[in-house]
């Protein structure tokens, strides 16, 4: 199905995402050049603010923003339009395309652009977490300890991961948490606990096979213990299960969690520094996603 009439397409590109071996602004510049469709691109530099980029969406009024980037441009995309009724559309270029794998988006540059004008809106939930938005998976302990690791690291793609995890590793210790959902109080010692409104880590690996981004209710994954041979399983997809032994899944749309400790924090691949202290909530419709 082609829309017949042109539609406003405004592009956030993170230039620094993933191992850039193409020219994203030349493609789509070359992909839009012999169509209708106005297209705006928005190139991000290091010191961009939400709100310039906020106020630069309202001058132009688009119909589609693009994210172009990894989860974190796609986070920042949709913190633009949340409960708007601008659609989001995803060119998966970065290091981790969870989001991406979420709608079993093709790494494939022009079966994506094609989608952002030909793809569907959806609605979809997303979650608030400490007055963060998370479209796509939060965690505390193990995980967000190797996204701090890798983001400090020059070596983007499975290298880069490989050594952050190992420099996680070291010196881990478990936290205490104690979460308070669905009217419980629920004590425990865990390696990670992840928040999850979808379903796949960016690297593959499937941590929530229950999960939907289109129900009403995300996942509050508690994991208790996992070995080595399993970290490596979850940064690398073998396409084997990843099976952490002693994992509690529970069902909720909102939770609070404290920690004995200052713990490694992070939001759909971005490294948010250490809390004690999270509170999550589910926003229902946050906003339409291009599947």
């Amino acid at each position: 199905m082609h829309h017949d009439s042109p539609l406003v397409l405004y592009f956030i590109v993170n230039p620094r995402a993933g191992q850039q071996q193409i020219d994203y602004a030349l493609a789509i510049t070359n992909f839009f050049e012999q169509t209708p469709h106005r297209i705006h691109i928005h190139i991000l530099t290091s010191h961009c603010s939400i709100d310039t980029i906020k106020a630069d969406i309202a001058k132009h009024r688009p119909n589609r923003v693009i994210a172009v980037g990894g989860d974190g441009t796609v986070k920042l995309a949709a913190e633009c339009i949340i409960g708007s009724d601008i659609a989001l559309a995803i060119i998966p270029a970065g290091s981790a395309n969870g989001m991406a794998r979420e709608i079993n988006l093709k790494n494939n540059v022009k079966s994506a652009l094609s989608l952002v004008i030909n793809g569907k809106p959806k609605a979809i939930h997303a979650l608030r977490i400490n007055h963060e938005i998370s479209l796509h998976l939060a965690d505390i302990g193990m995980n967000a300890k190797i996204v701090k690791k890798f983001q400090s690291l020059q070596e983007r793609g499975m290298i880069g991961y490989a050594k952050a995890t190992w420099r996680a590793l070291k010196r881990h210790k478990k936290m205490h948490v104690a979460l308070h959902i669905n009217g419980k109080t629920i004590l425990k010692k865990a390696e990670m606990v992840i928040l999850a409104n979808g379903t796949t880590y960016g690297t593959g690996v499937k941590i929530n096979n229950i999960g939907s981004l289109f129900d009403n209710q995300f996942e509050v994954i508690i994991v208790k213990w996992f070995s080595f041979i399993e970290l490596i399983k979850m940064c690398f997809n073998f396409h084997i299960r990843f099976n952490p032994f002693k994992t509690e899944i529970i069902q909720t749309n909102q939770v609070t969690i404290d920690t004995k400790e200052n713990t490694f924090f992070q939001i759909d691949g971005e490294y948010l520094g250490k809390v004690r202290h999270i509170e999550a909530k589910l926003i229902p419709h946050a906003l339409y996603l291009i599947t």
